[in-house]
């Protein structure tokens, strides 16, 4: 019997797995999560399957790629046929409960098409990805109905009818003027809003009174926060915690704007990437995105204190990790999206309770890991039978727990861009905005419909700063690879509808079923 009765799945927003001081960042603080990284397992490479937000969080919420769970971009509705952890959970009368951000767009279309009533309580947790919401807030605008943080803030004396841009999102200038910070340009400056009504702090305290009212009944919570994600106006006196020289070299050359890829460069056209090609913003935005780091980890130092306190660390799993990354200025570009690491790439650490757990305590695994995985290890801490037909992620557990299982020698990740900026400056229709890529050991692939391929040496190119898509004498490597990309293509889970063990039982039984054909 595992150990594990809970399990407290931590989620931050656009978190690049290079800003921790367990994966040796010089300057910036993360005491709790290097403490939890002592106490589990730090894998250090660990990949998201679309750096975007909504693809990537559907790919740690049901197990399934981009390209089989068709959620490719943020604006397109998670099926309503696809499991979700939620539905696994319910099946084994567990609740899965959200406090944060989950990105689930419903799909209203196929509720209406099955005639199921939205309000009803399969309405709810469909239209919700399969998550019981004790606060929703996906951070990207003012929250609504779903959060009571905008009446949390009015209570406190931030008196708005929009409180989040007014005060959380907002600083007072020099001139004594209220400014925004969605422009980057101000975010050196603290947020209005107090530090123990900030988002982070919020969010914290919503988990902490989860925790406190469900006493010792077993649960299984998602706790996703909003933060380092944009506007990166933090709190004092997180705002000034760190300068420019604190943060890390940008990654970058003039050498890779010399015939650049064609949607790379579309990219570097887009308003983030000419700002963030800019020093001025590079050293404006990243010492505040360091600041939103260190608060999110003093926040969750706040939560381990508590649950040391009342034994839950004895039985409790959790993770942490990311949906994507964030540019910065890396590349010469902002925001996310793109087949970099310092996009794919997200910090993953885990800390199993359970006794057998203990031989890999404190260690780092360098396997790769996916956000496909999290789904089929959390059922397999619990005990919780998943869909083998479906699910196309690997448990974590043998892993945690120091067995030694045949392991994927590479990572796969999917981009739609069809709804970008660099989709229009190519001149392209949404059918041909698609790419996919393959990080290996030593390469990274990229396959774009109707563009050429992109190849980084990551041996003697670590940086990912010299694009070989093109080069002659890589031809043959680009062949290989991409016929290992169309392999791992062929093998997607698409016959969803039929268990594999049925599958077993109805092989060749055509002749039980009073079926003669073929007969003489």
């Amino acid at each position: 019997m595992s150990e594990v009765q809970n399990i407290l799945f931590i989620m931050a927003d656009q978190f690049r797995a290079d800003h921790l001081g367990c994966e040796g960042h010089p300057y910036l603080k993360t005491a709790n999560l290097d403490a939890l990284a002592k106490r589990g397992v730090r894998f250090s490479r660990a990949f998201v399957n679309s750096g975007v937000c909504g693809p990537s969080r559907m790919s740690y919420y049901t197990g399934r790629y981009p390209s089989s769970h068709g959620t490719t971009w943020n604006r397109v509705p998670l099926a309503i046929g696809e499991v979700t952890l939620g539905e696994y959970l319910e099946r084994a009368k567990r609740d899965l409960v959200l406090a944060g951000k989950t990105h689930v767009i419903p799909d209203v279309v196929g509720l209406q098409r099955l005639g199921i009533d939205g309000q009803s309580e399969l309405g709810y947790l469909l239209r919700r990805g399969g998550f019981k919401e004790i606060d929703r807030y996906d951070g990207h605008h003012p929250p609504g109905q779903e959060s009571g943080y905008p009446a949390y803030l009015r209570q406190h004396g931030y008196v708005s009818d929009d409180p989040w841009t007014d005060y959380v999102i907002a600083g007072v200038d020099a001139k004594g003027e209220v400014v925004s910070g969605w422009n980057m340009r101000n975010v050196y400056l603290p947020a209005r809003v107090a530090e123990p009504h900030s988002e982070t702090a919020y969010m914290t305290d919503q988990a902490l009174s989860f925790m406190r009212n469900k006493g010792d009944t077993p649960w299984v919570l998602h706790l996703s926060y909003v933060k380092p994600h944009w506007p990166y106006m933090a709190p004092a006196p997180y705002h000034n915690r760190y300068n420019a020289d604190q943060c890390l070299p940008v990654v970058r050359s003039e050498q890779e704007k010399i015939d650049a890829h064609p949607v790379v460069a579309a990219y570097r056209q887009h308003e983030e990437g000419q700002n963030f090609s800019r020093d001025e913003c590079i050293r404006t935005v990243r010492p505040a995105y360091q600041g939103l780091i260190h608060q999110l980890d003093d926040h969750l130092g706040r939560l381990f204190d508590y649950m040391e306190g009342a034994g839950l660390m004895k039985n409790t799993m959790i993770v942490f990790t990311s949906d994507h990354g964030d540019f910065l200025g890396d590349h010469w570009l902002g925001e996310k999206e793109l087949f970099y690491d310092a996009i794919q790439r997200v910090p993953c650490i885990v800390m199993d309770p359970d006794a057998r757990a203990d031989v890999t305590r404190g260690t780092v695994d360098n396997r790769m890991v996916e956000a496909v995985d999290f789904v089929p290890t959390f059922l397999d801490a619990l005990g919780v039978e998943g869909a083998s037909q479906r699910i196309e992620g690997m448990s974590l557990l043998p892993l945690l727990r120091g067995e030694t299982p045949v392991w994927r020698e590479a990572a796969f990740s999917e981009l739609d861009y069809s709804f970008r900026q660099a989709r229009l400056l190519l001149n392209k229709t949404p059918q041909q905005s698609r790419a996919y890529s393959m990080r290996t050991d030593r390469w990274r692939y990229v396959y774009w419909l109707d563009e050429p391929e992109q190849l980084f040496d990551l041996e003697t190119d670590p940086q990912e700063l010299q694009d070989l898509g093109r080069d002659p004498g890589h031809l043959a490597t680009r062949e290989q690879l991409r016929s290992q990309l169309f392999d791992w293509m062929a093998r997607r889970k698409r016959r969803v509808t039929m268990s594999d063990e049925e599958v077993v039982r109805a092989t060749h039984a055509h002749k039980r079923a009073g079926v003669f054909f073929g007969q003489w």
